[in-house]
């Protein structure tokens, strides 16, 4: 469980060290402007001073400066909520201070690698939208036939490569499914951030981005930047090599065990509508790039119905 107790079993020195890195990002983004102090002309290093930062949040710089230095100090929700309005950290980005903190919050038992045939029989029901449920570390658990064809990479690989975020940094760009990766992978990589910070020191976790720092240079670089992002609303624009762009919104639903969540995604206009449509009526659509080869596929709906056809003639 990731809970009172959960907070306590994770080595202080991990913890204490994602804090002082976490603190120092925040603190490099702010200019002497932005709070209304004068620029200067001595600064070696951009944002704010730590004297400053505890000038503004009315706390003594020697505590500030152990704070961010990591050291074993205390820190209550009251100090930690004016360092918080001082860095202009918002709701997200202060959930996770505290959890690096180890300030107990809410107990989220670990979630499950399987969904209930419940939840499986929901999703089927939302065709013709393409929906999926996520766990934390964005391991697909379960989707639907038109989420399949969709995004083919992910739900085509083996259990073990059945993750988002190894499924889009470690592709060349070329068969990215985005049409502006720039735009979406810092957000991803954000957005994987907090709940990193709710599992610090589990060995899943570890091996799990260390791995991806491993394979991906870029996601190292986005990583090592210390965002944190939950929960914003935008059209994404994807990519298939059949079809071409689709544009979608992304409704997150979380569901009765912690840390999952069902994401549908709501074409936005006609002709994404048209494309998502086209897709599902061919029965063997590709995947990849021309310089990577084309992969065919098989369409889960054409699939279920050789398999009754199957069926039929063996009876």
């Amino acid at each position: 469980m990731t809970s009172t107790s959960a907070v306590a079993k994770v080595p202080q020195a991990v913890r204490r060290g994602e804090l002082s890195a976490f603190l120092r990002s925040r603190r490099a983004r702010i200019t002497p402007g932005d709070v209304g102090l004068p620029e200067g002309t001595r600064r070696r290093t951009p944002g704010l001073r730590r004297e400053e930062v505890a000038q503004l949040a009315g706390v003594g710089v020697t505590w500030y400066t152990w704070l961010e230095q990591g050291r074993p100090i205390k820190a209550s929700a009251q100090v930690l909520d004016a360092v918080s309005r001082t860095l202009r950290l918002d709701v997200a980005e202060r959930e996770h201070l505290y959890q690096l903190a180890g300030i107990p919050s809410v107990s989220r038992p670990d979630s499950t690698d399987h969904v209930r045939p419940e939840v499986q029989g929901i999703l089927d029901h939302l065709v013709p939208l393409p929906a999926a449920v996520y766990n934390a570390r964005w391991d697909v658990l379960a989707w639907n036939a038109t989420y399949a064809m969709l995004f083919p990479g992910v739900s085509s690989a083996a259990r073990a490569e059945r993750n988002v975020m190894w499924n889009i940094f470690t592709k060349p760009e070329c068969c990215c499914p985005f049409m502006d990766p720039t735009l979406e992978m810092p957000r991803m990589v954000a957005s994987l951030r907090p709940a990193y910070g709710r599992h610090i020191g589990e060995p899943a976790w570890v091996a799990f981005v260390q791995r991806l720092c491993e394979a991906s240079t870029e996601f190292a670089a986005l990583w090592a930047r210390q965002d944190v992002l939950v929960g914003d609303a935008y059209v994404k624009r994807l990519r298939h090599p059949e079809v071409g762009e689709i544009r979608v919104t992304v409704t997150s639903m979380a569901l009765e065990v912690p840390e999952t969540r069902m994401n549908v995604y709501t074409a936005v206009d006609a002709e994404s509508r048209a494309a998502i449509d086209r897709l599902r009526t061919i029965a063997r659509p590709r995947v990849g790039c021309p310089g990577h080869g084309y992969v065919h596929y098989r369409n889960p709906a054409f699939a279920a119905a050789d398999s009754a056809l199957a069926g039929a003639a063996e009876s």
